[in-house]
């Protein structure tokens, strides 16, 4: 795993160019994320949860919080089935959400939102030292909310590279969230899919 930012050296005008060549180097082509995010976000409407065989979309319309927990689950499952030998979820801490078993600089971490296009961590991800290790590949995933009882969707699928100084927390002593600045939202993810 490299220990300095491949952005590093970089002005900011440059940086998806790198990110380009970034995804380009993963082993996982885009084509296959999109296909494994869209296989995993069906599946949660094809599903059957309890005793009584409730479906979400009929019976059950979680929350977009329930949402995303499901997919942060699916995603790397669906990856581990298609590729046992390589991807495996993460289950360790330090781990990332979809470890790559014979090269760890390409395991990746996934971010989920109901909003329309931002991703957000945890007000951790903008401290230095507390998530040192959470630099590397993301995939972030972006769905709607429940209008009415129709059913939501992926509006948004990215990829890319962020760093620790990537994240902007809440000024807020109270504040339990991170955003990304804008300079990365714009440089460092890739736009694979959108609706």
């Amino acid at each position: 795993m490299p220990t300095s930012s491949p952005y590093a050296s970089l002005p900011p005008g440059r940086w998806l160019a790198k990110t380009e060549k970034l995804v380009a180097a993963h082993p996982i082509r885009a084509k296959e994320l999109v296909d494994v995010v869209l296989t995993s976000w069906h599946g949660i409407f094809e599903s059957s949860i309890g005793r009584r065989g409730l479906r979400i979309g009929k019976d059950l319309f979680p929350s977009p919080q329930i949402l995303g927990f499901l997919l942060h689950e699916l995603i790397p499952r669906e990856l581990a089935a298609r590729h046992p030998k390589t991807r495996k979820r993460g289950t360790v801490k330090g781990e990332k959400d979809i470890v790559c078993i014979p090269n760890p600089a390409f395991s990746l971490e996934i971010k989920t939102s109901s909003h329309p296009g931002k991703i957000f961590g945890n007000r951790s991800y903008a401290q230095k030292g507390a998530r040192a290790g959470k630099f590397g590949y993301y995939l972030a995933v972006n769905f709607g909310k429940w209008a009415g009882d129709e059913r939501p969707g992926v509006r948004k699928i990215r990829f890319g590279w962020l760093d620790h100084s990537d994240w902007i927390g809440q000024t807020a002593a109270t504040g339990q969230q991170a955003r990304l600045s804008e300079r990365a939202e714009q440089g460092k993810l890739l736009t694979l899919y959108a609706k």
